[in-house]
C-alpha cells in the first residue's frame, strides 16, 4: 500500500466517541473533580476578552487570594501545570548569575535547582535525605558561605516522598539575608494552610488539579510586591515571553492587554473548584484532608504499608508508602488495582521508583468511602502478590480513626 493510499484509509476510518472508563483517581494528581466542575467546564465557550469573561477572571484572582492567604496584586493563574509556575516564577525572579539555593530532599526540589539552572543562575543546593525536611541551619550555613542570595526555593509539599516541610524559620532566614523566598505549593493549595503573608513568601505557586479539584492545566501563582519589584528591576527581559508574569497580570487586571488566547473553559472550572472550596470553608476543608489523610495512614500502616516521612512531617494529602515485605511486582499491583478496582495509585520516583507507592487524598476525592475502598482492595491483592497481613486489618485501624473523630466532635 503506497503512502497516499495509507493515509486516505486512515482519514475514512471510522473512530468511536472518546468514553474513557471510569477511575478512582488516588494518585499524586490528578484527582476526581467535583461533577459541578466538569459541568462549568462544559459552560459556552467565551472570547477571552469578553467583559463577562474578563469578570470571571477577576473573580477567580480574589477567590485565589483567599486560598493563598495574601493581599498580593499579582496573582493569578499561568497557563500550564504545575512545572509551568516552577518555570514562571524562576525565569522571572532569576537573571545570569544570580545566586540561587535551593533546598532538595525529593524530586520536585531537585526540578527546582535544574530550571535554575537553566535560567543561567549560580546554584547551590542543599540536598536532604528523602523522607525528612529540608534543614534551615543547613541553609543558613550555605548561605553564610555563599554570601549575597538572590533567592531560595523550598518544596511546602514534596509529592515525591509526602514529606511537609517547615517554612517559618526559612521565611526568616530569607528575611534576614534579603533574598527572595520561592515555594512550590503545587499539592498544597486548597489542602492545607499556606500563609502567603503571615509567612512573608515571595513567590509562590501550584496545580489545579489536585487539592483545588478542578482540571490539569493552569498554575495559579502569587507574588509578593517584593518579587514584582525585582522583576521590574531586571537587567534584561524576562527569558519567557509566554509566561512573563508582569505580561500576564495586564492581561489578569485592568487595561486587560492581550497576551494569549486564555484557558477559557479551565478557567470557568478553577472558578467553580474555587467557590466551592470557600462555601466549605477552609478550615473546614482543612480538616477534611487531615482527617483522611490520618484514616489512610493508619490503615496502611496495619497492612504493613509505613509512610516514608515520620509522623511529625507526614503530608495530609500525599503519602509515600513503603512496598510492604514479600512484594516484589510493584508495577503489577498497581495494574491489578487499576484493572480489577478501577483505582489508580502512583510509584515511587528516583531511587525509590520500586520502593514505594505514593497515594493521593485530595480535593473531592479525600473522603471515607474512598478510603476504605482503597484499603479493601489492597487488603485482597496484597496477599496474592506475596505479603501476608490480617484480613481486614487496615480497614478497621481506617475506622477507628473516623470513630475517634466522631467521638470528639
Amino acid at each position: 500500500m503506497t503512502a497516499a493510499s495509507t493515509a486516505t484509509a486512515s482519514a475514512s476510518a471510522v473512530y468511536a466517541p472518546v468514553e474513557p472508563p471510569e477511575r478512582l483517581l488516588m494518585g499524586p494528581g490528578p484527582s476526581n473533580p467535583h461533577p459541578a466542575v466538569l459541568r462549568a467546564a462544559a459552560a459556552p465557550v467565551l472570547g477571552h476578552l469578553d467583559p463577562a469573561y474578563l469578570a470571571i477572571l477577576g473573580e477567580t484572582a480574589d477567590m485565589l487570594r483567599q486560598v493563598f492567604g495574601t493581599s498580593n496584586a499579582l496573582t493569578l493563574a499561568v497557563p500550564g501545570t504545575g512545572f509551568s509556575g516552577m518555570e514562571a516564577s524562576l525565569c522571572n525572579l532569576l537573571e545570569p548569575d544570580d545566586t540561587f539555593l535551593v533546598g532538595a530532599a525529593g524530586f520536585f526540589g531537585a526540578k527546582m535547582a535544574e530550571i535554575g539552572a537553566r535560567c543561567g543562575a549560580n546554584v547551590t543546593t542543599v540536598a536532604g535525605e528523602w523522607g525528612q525536611p529540608i534543614s534551615a541551619d543547613a541553609l543558613r550555613s550555605a548561605a553564610r558561605e555563599l554570601g549575597q542570595v538572590k533567592a531560595i526555593a523550598i518544596v511546602l509539599a514534596e509529592t515525591s516522598t509526602g514529606v511537609r516541610q517547615p517554612l517559618a524559620e526559612i521565611a526568616a532566614l530569607a528575611h534576614e539575608i534579603g533574598a527572595l523566598l520561592v515555594v512550590d505549593a503545587v499539592t498544597a493549595l486548597g489542602g492545607m494552610p499556606i500563609l502567603v503573608d503571615e509567612l512573608g513568601l515571595d513567590a509562590v505557586y501550584s496545580c489545579t488539579q489536585k487539592c483545588l479539584g478542578a482540571l490539569p492545566g493552569l498554575a495559579p501563582i502569587t507574588l509578593s510586591a517584593r518579587a514584582v519589584q525585582a522583576i521590574e528591576a531586571r537587567k534584561q527581559p524576562v527569558q519567557s515571553w509566554y509566561l512573563d508574569l508582569l505580561a500576564l497580570q495586564r492581561y489578569w487586571n485592568p487595561p486587560h492587554a492581550y497576551h494569549h488566547t486564555s484557558n477559557v473553559s479551565l478557567v470557568y472550572a478553577l472558578h467553580t473548584a474555587l467557590r466551592l472550596t470557600l462555601a466549605e470553608g477552609l478550615d473546614a476543608r482543612y480538616a477534611r484532608h487531615a482527617l483522611n489523610g490520618t484514616a489512610l495512614q493508619a490503615g496502611a500502616a496495619a497492612i504493613g504499608m509505613l509512610p516514608l516521612a515520620g509522623p511529625e512531617h507526614q503530608l495530609p494529602m500525599v503519602a509515600a508508602l513503603r512496598v510492604p515485605d514479600g512484594v516484589s511486582d510493584v508495577v503489577g499491583l498497581r495494574r491489578a488495582l487499576l484493572e480489577e478496582d478501577g483505582i489508580e495509585i502512583g510509584g515511587g520516583l528516583g531511587d525509590y521508583a520500586s520502593k514505594v507507592w505514593r497515594v493521593g487524598i485530595m480535593g473531592y476525592n479525600a473522603e471515607r468511602r474512598n478510603i476504605l475502598r482503597l484499603l479493601s482492595a489492597f487488603e485482597r491483592l496484597l496477599p496474592r502478590f506475596g505479603h501476608t497481613l490480617t484480613a481486614g486489618a487496615g480497614v478497621a485501624a481506617a475506622e477507628n480513626v473516623y470513630a475517634g473523630q466522631s467521638a470528639g466532635a
